[in-house]
């Protein structure tokens, strides 16, 4: 089997590319133990391991990238699945009091500054919504 760009994981296993017939080069995670493969995963492995890249840990500079994205994609996901739909229709929001209104406008504020928070991205409060 043809395959390129072996890298160690942190568990032992080997990230790579393999060609698939149909497909060209897709991503595949070699563990020696697999049993569900359509192929010789033992093999394969036995193959890539003198050529694989060692594993290389994330820098506490990626790991804060890493943490920092998962949270601006809730903190969207909120924007998108709750504000939205009240902000983002006519009706729904003529429907509203003043004080309503303005709750939403402060929720919405407040999700969009989540990422000035002094904890962020670790240490989050997330907003309350409105009811």
């Amino acid at each position: 089997m043809n395959y390129r760009n072996p890298v160690y994981l942190e568990n032992g296993w080997i990230d790579c590319e393999i060609e698939h017939p149909q497909y060209g080069w897709i991503p595949f995670t070699c563990n020696p133990n697999d049993t569900g493969a359509l192929f010789d995963t033992a093999a394969l492995f036995a193959e890539m391991q003198p050529h694989a890249a060692p594993y290389v840990p994330p820098t506490q500079e990626e790991l804060d990238a890493m943490a920092a994205a998962a949270v601006r994609a809730e903190r969207d996901l909120r924007l998108a699945t709750e504000v939205d739909p009240i902000a983002g229709n006519a009706l729904r929001w003529a429907a509203l009091t003043a004080e309503e209104q303005q709750a939403w406008a402060d929720y919405r504020q407040a999700l969009l500054d989540v990422p000035q928070q002094a904890g962020f991205p670790h240490n989050v409060i997330w907003p309350t919504k409105p009811e």
